[in-house]
């Protein structure tokens, strides 16, 4: 029998690549997705890629009745992979409450129903934001780095939220749980099939780049220069989705069948940084296209550093970020002349 998946947000961006992931591990997959900020047709991309169309709901997991309904059809379900989440640092400035609502209503819900419906195992996609700004000496950040305080209401629904399943298992409830804290996911499935799709503005800087490339947006705005940074620009750890959905398979398969701590935690990364401007350079290599950019203001939120030590990912789950940079930004850009030709963006 296969072991049956829930991945809420499932059609999201790295959802619906970890989908793919998992049915290709030989999982059946069901799906949760309000289609807040996503679209159903991720769905056929899903199934052009893996010959199998995942069970689709669309529910907000903060209506917990819709959501207790979903167990009851599907009362195989042995692991969640939880993805749900409202995810813009600059939105979460503006609108805090929503993100607090949206982002720790959601994952009480799930875990209240977990041990009635005999649920072992969770993923939860965590960020590397519960780090803040990490000190000189702590980069790269391991695990065990002390947790600043979060510069967005985003980052400190993360932090809340890992604070919340440690809780509730010390508190004795019957689930396992592997924290994922990933650095900045980037990049398309290779089939461009499936990739970033945002509504409206993107908040991402990828999006952001291969839209200004494609002329959809006029230019593209670096936020700050006078970090203190080789070139001035913010260094982040960017990793190709894939290889992040991959981690997430490796980690249900530790959850649900080897004998281990009841909560663990893990860095997924590459383990190195880039700045924004290295991004934006390395994608005209990649693809022989100019981008049109400028410097503005430093945007608040933003953390000015860091990157992830994955050597605990990479010993225990087995698992290493492998694309290179270029292969990756690549990647991107035959996602977005893709929406072109199809003409959606």
């Amino acid at each position: 029998m296969k072991q049956t998946i829930l991945v809420t947000g499932g059609t999201g961006f790295i959802g619906s690549h970890t989908a793919v992931e998992v049915i290709e591990a030989g999982y059946e997959v069901v799906i949760i997705d309000d289609l807040s900020n996503s679209k159903l047709e991720v769905l056929d991309g899903i199934e052009q890629i893996t010959g199998t169309r995942p069970a689709f709901e669309k529910v907000d997991l903060r209506d917990k009745t819709a959501t207790e309904n979903v167990f009851k059809k599907y009362p195989k379900i042995e692991g969640i992979i939880h993805f749900a989440a409202s995810k813009a640092v600059g939105e979460s400035v503006q609108k805090p409450l929503l993100y607090y609502r949206n982002n720790i209503v959601s994952l009480i819900n799930l875990l209240e129903l977990m041990p009635k419906y005999n649920v072992k195992g969770f993923i939860f996609s965590s960020s590397c934001t519960v780090y803040g700004q990490p000190k000189p000496e702590n980069l790269p950040v391991t695990e065990e780095a002390p947790h600043q305080k979060a510069t967005s209401p985003y980052g400190n629904t993360k932090e809340i939220n890992e604070q919340i399943i440690y809780d509730y298992i010390h508190s004795g409830a019957d689930i396992k749980s592997i924290v994922l804290r990933y650095f900045n996911p980037i990049g398309a499935h290779p089939s461009a099939l499936i990739g970033e799709l945002p509504n409206g503005v993107p908040a991402n800087l990828i999006p952001f780049v291969t839209q200004t490339a494609m002329g959809i947006r006029k230019e593209l705005t670096i936020f700050g220069n006078d970090y203190n940074t080789p070139d001035g620009t913010c260094i982040r750890d960017y990793i190709y989705v894939v290889d992040l959905a991959k981690a997430h398979v490796a980690a249900m398969r530790r959850v649900l069948d080897e004998k281990t701590d009841r909560i663990e935690y893990f860095n997924i990364g590459t383990g190195h940084g880039n700045t924004t401007k290295e991004i934006v350079e390395t994608f005209e290599e990649a693809t022989g296209v100019k981008v049109n950019w400028k410097y503005g203001p430093r945007r608040e939120g933003d953390i000015e550093k860091i990157w992830g030590d994955c050597t605990k990912a990479n010993n225990v789950l087995g698992w290493k970020a492998e694309t290179p940079l270029k292969d990756v930004l690549a990647s991107a850009w035959k996602w977005q002349k893709k929406l072109r030709e199809d003409g959606i963006m």
